[in-house]
């Protein structure tokens, strides 16, 4: 078992770049690929992941810097800073309960699949921090192990379910076939964005403005293309950070270099990944009378979009500027700027791209973070402490833009540190109101399609 343990903690400790062709070409002898097959494609998958990697590490290394001296420069005090989601993910792996509820997740998941609960395989190991992190929390609270994992365990199971039903949008607008996007970090923002969406969708004259990335070209020409919005927005981020005048051309000539390496990235990602989703459509339908499997994967896979980058690059000023006058409010933006772009993919596919709602609801969810992180943040900086992290400084409190700051993440903590006989069977209506409700919406969309896929077979 030791050895077992061992090995998992290698794999684990390698991060995903090795994870994923080793999970991606298992999965792909389950669905009957020979093993040259499935491990070309696992190994090109995980490149295209190092790939996509490499740009945001590009993206955060050029943009974390030049939000940071923004809100130096814009005089913003604060008494609660935002440490990033990393110096958070390193306070979860150092719980003492940790093992557990991996082990519990890993359960879930699985337990989900046989009992056709899910239809999302997450093999984003990594990512399970943000499901664990709640049941931490939950545990450092209550000192009671088993709410720590029944937190835990009720956020994997609302996650793999909203996985489930944003797998479409990601298809369809990020072009992304087969998978679905488990991460806790892009999956939140839809708690706000789809009953924001129908709210702005239902005030006149908000529907009829519908300006998109894409029209920008047709607008602007050769201005309004990829390449050139990235090299002008990275150019006026740098002239707010009060940047010189060679660092603000190489931050707007790394923007353009964003926008241009993540599709390509993202295309030798699909190379990879097509073989297996091919496969396990024909797999699925011999052997399951059709049922479809989703690969769940990390949204790092859909963060470069340019829809997603531009509506970044706007919406991070503004929420520095929104956070020294949101009410009740003390959170500093700082570290987890250069992540915005994670909080606003599924919005940006909500929206199908629409540049004013995008930034609506973008600025809805960062406010949202704001103050769920000024809310937890004493909790957080406590726990912290505790495992031997001292991340603070001066004795001021710690957050991040990810843990119990994320709106799903939140209001599962808090069910399960309130009156439990009062929360617990209202977080239990509400998932199951919404689990009804988008399982009707889900088959009568696979009806709609069935039934345009038939009428084109006869035309």
């Amino acid at each position: 078992m030791q050895i077992i343990y061992n090995v998992f903690n290698t794999i684990l400790d390698a991060g995903a770049v090795v994870m994923l062709p080793i999970i991606i070409t298992i999965i792909g002898l389950i669905f009957r690929v020979k093993l040259s097959k499935a491990f070309r494609s696992g190994l090109t998958i995980g490149i295209g992941f190092a790939g996509i990697n490499l740009v945001i590490n590009m993206l955060k290394s050029n943009l974390g810097p030049a939000a940071q001296a923004m809100v130096e420069n814009f005089g913003i005090k604060l008494d609660i800073l935002d440490v990033g989601w990393g110096a958070i993910a390193a306070v979860t792996w150092s719980s003492p309960i940790i093992a557990i509820l991996i082990f519990c997740i890993l359960a879930t998941n699985i337990v989900m699949l046989i009992l056709k609960a899910t239809n999302t395989l997450d093999v984003d190991i990594w990512n399970y921090h943000h499901f664990a992190i709640v049941g931490i929390m939950v545990y450092y609270v209550t000192k009671n192990i088993p709410l720590g994992i029944a937190a835990t365990v009720v956020m994997a199971v609302v996650s793999f379910k909203l996985s489930d039903w944003s797998a479409p949008l990601v298809e369809e607008y990020f072009g992304i076939p087969g998978i679905s996007l488990p991460t806790v970090s892009a999956l939140s923002s839809l708690v706000i964005a789809v009953p924001l969406n129908w709210l702005l969708d239902r005030i006149p004259g908000i529907k009829k403005i519908n300006f998109k990335i894409k029209d920008a070209k047709k607008y602007l020409g050769f201005f309004g293309e990829p390449i050139m919005m990235g090299l002008i927005l990275g150019i006026i981020i740098g002239i707010l950070a009060k940047y010189p005048v060679s660092d603000i051309l190489s931050l707007g000539v790394n923007m353009a270099a964003v926008m241009i390496l993540i599709p390509k990235m993202t295309s030798l990602f699909m190379e990879g990944l097509m073989p297996i989703s091919e496969a396990a459509k024909k797999f699925t339908q011999e052997k399951f009378k059709g049922r479809e499997f989703l690969i769940g994967l990390d949204a790092a896979v859909v963060v470069g979009n340019p829809d997603v980058i531009t509506t970044s690059l706007i919406v991070i000023p503004l929420t520095i500027l929104m956070a020294a006058v949101l009410p009740g409010n003390r959170v500093l933006p700082f570290a987890d700027l250069a992540v915005v772009t994670f909080r606003v993919a599924l919005v940006v596919a909500i929206t199908r791209g629409s540049l004013f709602k995008n930034i609506i609801m973008g600025l809805a969810c960062t406010s949202a973070i704001l103050l769920a992180g000024t809310a937890t943040a004493p909790v957080l900086t406590e726990l912290a402490s505790s495992v031997g992290l001292d991340l603070s400084t001066d004795g001021s409190l710690i957050t991040s833009f990810a843990a119990t700051s994320l709106t799903l993440s939140f209001f599962v903590y808090k069910a399960f540190i309130s009156n439990l006989f009062i929360s617990i069977p209202i977080l239990v209506i509400v998932i199951a109101g919404v689990w009804v409700t988008m399982d009707k919406v889900t088959k009568k969309r696979a009806a709609i399609l069935a039934a345009k896929s038939a009428a084109e077979q006869i035309s």
